[in-house]
């Protein structure tokens, strides 16, 4: 089974046997997530698995308060990936190199698009090639860790475009009824996510003074878990 993807957004294949788990307090019931629910009391989690703690009482929270790791489960750990220079009509080592031209065409950014938002857009679209090559997808990730800069003429990190990045790709699933939950692409209506995945990685993100690359503003770094084969 596939999720459908729209024009100039990644297609993903979601996996049918999976090693996760996801652990909720009771305050929230879950009804239709791709990975399975559990009761709780189930640490440590059982060798090749993985269990996810959510918070207490949301049904759709952005991360998970942590992730549980059973002996014996296969991950991967991808390095630090930023931003591809996909916009060859910006100046190199410019913000704006590292448009995303698939997604945004001739490099222009639609009302309220934040160039970290973009930028983040990008990165999580490189995540998602990276994953693939080594037979993994969104709804594998387990752990986060994202690296902000501030954008040029900004005294902090843009933290609210980043997240607007994120739930495109990650956390976009109602954990009440499992549909997927409309997410804003800057400032225009909500709509369906570029990839819906149930995901949701544990995750820290921190500003950063100055990332490798001249005009980065996003670098991203993920864990995931390799599912279960069938048997």
């Amino acid at each position: 089974m596939s999720t459908p993807a729209t024009p100039g957004r990644p297609h993903r294949k979601v996996p049918t046997v999976r090693r996760s788990a996801i652990l909720v307090p009771a305050a929230v019931v879950l009804l239709a997530i791709p990975t399975g629910a559990v009761a709780g009391g189930l640490f440590p989690p059982r060798p090749g698995t993985t269990v996810t703690l959510l918070p207490a009482g949301q049904d759709n929270p952005s991360i998970a308060d942590g992730v549980a790791i059973g002996k014996g489960t296969a991950l991967y750990k991808t390095s630090g990936l930023g931003p591809a220079a996909l916009n060859p009509a910006a100046p190199a080592g410019s913000e704006a190199r590292y448009i995303d031209t698939e997604v945004f065409p001739g490099g222009v950014l639609p009302p309220g698009v934040t160039i970290t938002e973009a930028q983040g857009i990008n990165v999580l679209r490189r995540i998602g090639e990276n994953l693939a090559r080594a037979g993994l997808t969104y709804q594998d990730v387990i752990s986060m860790r994202v690296f902000l800069q501030n954008p040029a003429g900004q005294e902090r990190m843009d933290f609210n475009g980043w997240n607007r990045a994120y739930r495109q790709f990650f956390a976009n699933t109602s954990l009440l009824t499992g549909k997927p939950v409309l997410v804003p692409l800057g400032s225009a209506a909500p709509a369906p996510p570029m990839v819906v995945n149930p995901a949701r990685p544990s995750r820290f993100a921190l500003e950063i003074e100055n990332l490798p690359v001249n005009g980065w503003l996003v670098e991203v770094e993920v864990d995931a878990a390799y599912p279960a084969k069938n048997e």
